[in-house]
């Protein structure tokens, strides 16, 4: 196939480029680097399958050639407000790769009769007050909360493109993706494992908030790219969890990673003021990607963990 994938020099839209060309498909990727690294696909550029085009989504998309399939990755997500490429410090633009965004995509896969994938969220469920999550749930949303750039703008993006299949026909998926690591995962990203490894990599105390009792899952990218694709392939079109459902606190999240790279400094505890409503519990139920994609993860933790370290090693420059 000839596939677009928006937000291609991102995490996860640089190993989805990677798995695609891997099976032997065609890749258009698009981004304008404003969360996204050139240093993620250096070493695509010379792939006679792979063609690359620095552009932001919320302007129209226009893509010469046949186009069998539209990813659309195309977003800043980083949670941390001390981030210049967070979604705190560029409200405008990720409502805009939301809502412009996703429009411009779905309008490039109706022009070329192609199948979309919409990257959506765990965000959606905001601070969900039902555990594990199910897809049916419908969440629990401030809409001008701190957070609601990107909430809303995922759940905008959902709207919109049942929107587009059921007005349109366009062959659509959704993806709701929950906590995902690995390589190429940016260590400014704010979230529990980049901030907790690079402290240990560091041999820094790692700094727990609260008691450290609220609760994540952890799933290893090259699952999450399995899951992905078979929901590409499906014939499904409501949305379908991918994550890891082995949920522990993030103590013991913390204590584990301690554990593996032999951290000795230990673990700060620091006053917890929920100043940007960081969700305190957040568990994908994933029965309908068991039962419709045949899909669960695969990767262990600790073994993530070691997969994700030398990549983590080298942005730091520590032996």
């Amino acid at each position: 196939m000839n596939i677009l994938i928006t937000g291609a020099a991102g995490f996860l839209g640089s190993h989805l480029s990677d798995r695609l060309l891997s099976e032997g498909h065609e890749v258009i990727g698009l981004d304008n680097f404003v969360t996204g690294s050139p240093d993620n696909i250096a070493h695509l550029m010379g792939n006679e399958k792979f063609s690359f085009h620095k552009h932001d989504v919320s302007n129209f998309i226009f893509i010469q050639g046949k186009v069998d399939a539209v990813l659309h990755f195309a977003s800043p997500a980083s949670p941390n407000p001390q981030s210049p490429s967070g979604y705190f410090n560029l409200p405008i633009q990720t409502m805009k790769a939301g809502a412009l965004g996703t429009h411009n995509c779905l309008g490039v896969a109706r022009a070329h009769e192609a199948r979309f994938l919409l990257a959506s969220t765990s965000e959606i469920y905001g601070d969900p007050l039902v555990h594990p999550q199910t897809e049916s749930y419908a969440g629990n949303v401030d809409p001008v909360g701190p957070r609601a750039v990107y909430d809303e703008a995922k759940r905008f993006a959902e709207s919109l493109t049942m929107a587009y299949h059921r007005a349109h026909g366009v062959d659509t998926r959704i993806v709701r993706i929950f906590n995902t690591y690995g390589p190429r995962m940016d260590l400014e990203d704010g979230r529990a494992l980049p901030n907790l490894l690079k402290q240990a990599l560091l041999g820094q105390p790692l700094t727990v908030y609260g008691d450290g009792g609220q609760t994540r899952s952890f799933c290893y990218v090259d699952d999450l790219v399995d899951g992905i694709l078979k929901l590409l392939l499906s014939d499904e079109h409501l949305p379908v969890n991918i994550g890891n459902q082995d949920e522990m606190t993030i103590l013991q999240f913390a204590e584990t990673i301690n554990k593996i790279v032999g951290n000795q400094a230990g673990i700060t505890f620091v006053k917890d003021a929920r100043s940007v409503r960081d969700p305190q519990q957040r568990q994908p139920d994933i029965t309908r990607a068991r039962e419709i994609l045949k899909w669960e993860p695969k990767v262990a933790l600790e073994a993530g963990i070691q997969k994700t370290i030398p990549y983590f090693k080298k942005k730091l420059g520590v032996a």
